[in-house]
């Protein structure tokens, strides 16, 4: 997957959150969107997933056969994860999973069972969401974005709510299964970014 920003600018009304972004991200690759708080980077990241549309300039999708995706039909090629991204909370997590991996495949070789294994969750597998944590809850975010067989994986702050035992399972699960895939992590955390190779700073478009 190659997705590539000619000229990408976002503004909402007489406010300008950046301008100019011309970038070519190439999978497999890593790239951290850096930058502080209200610096865009959450916006760029929605604006690339095809989320929301840019003010200014294009974003262009290409897959591994060198066709152009419509940005209309970008989504099954993307896995997210966010901070404000709303959860099925009256499901369990069995239940959750299972619907969501009905209209995403899981990884190669894995099923709802496996992800949960690997989750840490089993002892609350069966009881609704609303009765998670917080930090349980982002990693339910994470289990539906990592483990979905996407080639585009983009996460946003991915370890918030996390104790650091949640921290270390999520940067093993990144290495583990993110080798081959374009990935996305707007962060302000190391922790959450130094894996990436690549880094684009927002407060170079302002």
């Amino acid at each position: 997957m190659i997705i590539t920003l000619q000229q990408v600018g976002k503004r909402f009304q007489r406010h300008r959150i950046f301008k100019d972004v011309t970038y070519t991200f190439s999978s497999p690759g890593k790239y951290a969107l850096l930058g502080p708080n209200g610096s865009g980077k959450s916006t760029l990241l929605r604006i690339i997933a095809g989320m929301q549309g840019p003010s200014a300039g294009t974003v262009t999708y290409t897959d591994a056969d060198q066709k152009v995706i419509a940005p209309g039909n970008i989504f099954s090629q993307i896995s997210f994860c966010a901070p404000g991204q709303e959860l099925v909370e009256e499901l369990t997590l069995r239940e959750f999973l299972t619907f969501h991996f009905s209209f995403k495949r899981p990884l190669a070789g894995m099923g709802v069972a496996d992800i949960i294994a690997l989750s840490g969750l089993q002892g609350a597998a069966d009881k609704p969401i609303y009765d998670y944590s917080s930090g349980m809850k982002q990693r339910v975010k994470l289990l539906q974005a990592i483990f979905a067989d996407t080639p585009v994986l983009m996460v946003d702050e991915p370890c918030s709510n996390l104790d650091e035992k949640g921290v270390q399972q999520y940067r093993e699960w990144m290495a583990a299964y993110s080798t081959d895939r374009l990935v996305f992590v707007a962060s302000n955390d190391p922790r959450e970014y130094d894996f990436c190779t690549e880094q684009l700073v927002m407060e170079d478009y302002i």
